[in-house]
């Protein structure tokens, strides 16, 4: 697994680097090794904060997890990360790889989820900027908005993040 380790308003330290590969060598086995694991820790005010994004074959999984102390903040995320993986282990299995799931896990086969759409909703995308976006966005009081990126003219989201920022979802190639 290629794992990439950064720290944001920190520099983590090479026990905490040491942790992080040890932790992830769980989820490697789930993924092989050519997938990719990004591990972000960001230390804010009143706790510390270590993200990760797992990505193979165009899908992504991301846990984000805080505590008072980095290394159990990993924990957890690793943890959510497990939790995630088994939740939709029928799915991934289908797609992702050809190991079963059940042999890793020595666990009953559960019933695929089915989502239940109750409403579907059309928009009309015009272009524009994605400041006009995020202004449009909260006067709306919503959590995401589709527009027309008015630069690229492509489709694009802005979102509400959890630490009060904002977010911009671009579409790319596949490489």
């Amino acid at each position: 697994m290629n794992i990439t380790i950064i720290g944001r308003k920190c520099t983590p330290r090479e026990s905490f680097k040491e942790r992080a590969e040890t932790k992830l060598k769980k989820v490697e086995k789930f993924f092989g090794s050519n997938a990719d694991a990004k591990v972000t820790a960001t230390v804010e005010k009143n706790a510390k904060v270590v993200e990760i994004t797992l990505s193979k074959g165009g899908y992504i999984f991301r846990a984000q997890e805080r505590s008072q102390e980095l290394e159990e903040a990993l924990d957890k995320c690793v943890d959510s990360l497990i939790r995630q993986i088994r939740k939709n282990k029928t799915k991934l299995q289908k797609r992702l790889y050809e190991v079963s799931f059940d042999e890793v896990f020595n666990a009953p086969e559960e019933e695929e989820q089915e989502f239940d759409i109750v409403r579907t909703k059309s928009v009309i995308v015009k272009p524009e900027s994605v400041d006009e976006a995020i202004l449009q966005m909260n006067m709306l009081g919503h959590e995401f908005y589709v527009f027309r990126n008015a630069d690229t003219d492509l489709i694009n989201v802005v979102y509400k993040r959890n630490d009060g920022g904002y977010g911009v979802i671009e579409p790319t190639a596949d490489d």
